[in-house]
């Protein structure tokens, strides 16, 4: 738990340093089609603070396997994040990481508690220590992300240098599932 809290604890600064302030070739332009802007990933996480994480540990801890959790919707933020900037939602998103942060530790959980289980509605059976796991690792494929989304935008202007360049050649597309 105290791996992934040091991790957890540090994503908002991380997305400010990288994205505030920067032109919106940085934060508003995409991999093409239907790919994600670096503020398009900022309303995402903002969603799964809202819906995902802290309320599906509830689901678990207060009812188990018998209620399964609300599918998450990938792309709220294409809704939530109209008519915001970058600077409110990397605010929104600092406020409420901090705010569920202090409601996981206001659940005391054990070491029993990481293996109670919920029921996801695609993945099935899951427990809260997978839970929490995966939101670390959701934070980091999101980091990752932004690398790659803001590589790309020099990916014609780096030349021959583009063969050695890994986060140019990293696919851009994620799975559905929530």
């Amino acid at each position: 738990m105290e791996e992934t809290l040091s991790l957890l604890t540090r994503t908002p600064a991380v997305l400010d340093a990288l994205l505030r302030g920067l032109p919106e070739l940085w934060t508003h332009r995409n991999e093409g089609g239907d790919s994600w802007t670096a503020f398009d990933v900022v309303g995402h996480l903002i969603h799964g603070e809202k819906t995902d994480w802290i309320p599906r540990a509830r689901i678990i801890l207060e009812f188990g396997e018998s209620r399964p959790f609300v599918p998450f919707d990938r792309l709220a933020q294409q809704r939530d994040s109209v008519g915001k900037s970058l600077p409110q939602l990397l605010d929104e998103f600092a406020e409420l990481r901090a705010q569920n942060l202090r409601e996981l530790a206001a659940l005391k959980l054990s070491e029993e508690d990481f293996a109670r289980r919920g029921q996801h509605p695609e993945l099935g059976v899951v427990t809260l220590g997978e839970l929490l796991a995966t939101w670390a690792v959701h934070d980091l494929t999101h980091l990752h992300q932004l690398s790659r989304i803001m590589a790309h935008q020099y990916r014609g202007e780096v030349g021959p240098w583009g063969a050695y360049l890994g986060v140019l050649k990293c696919g851009n597309q994620l799975p559905v599932a929530g």
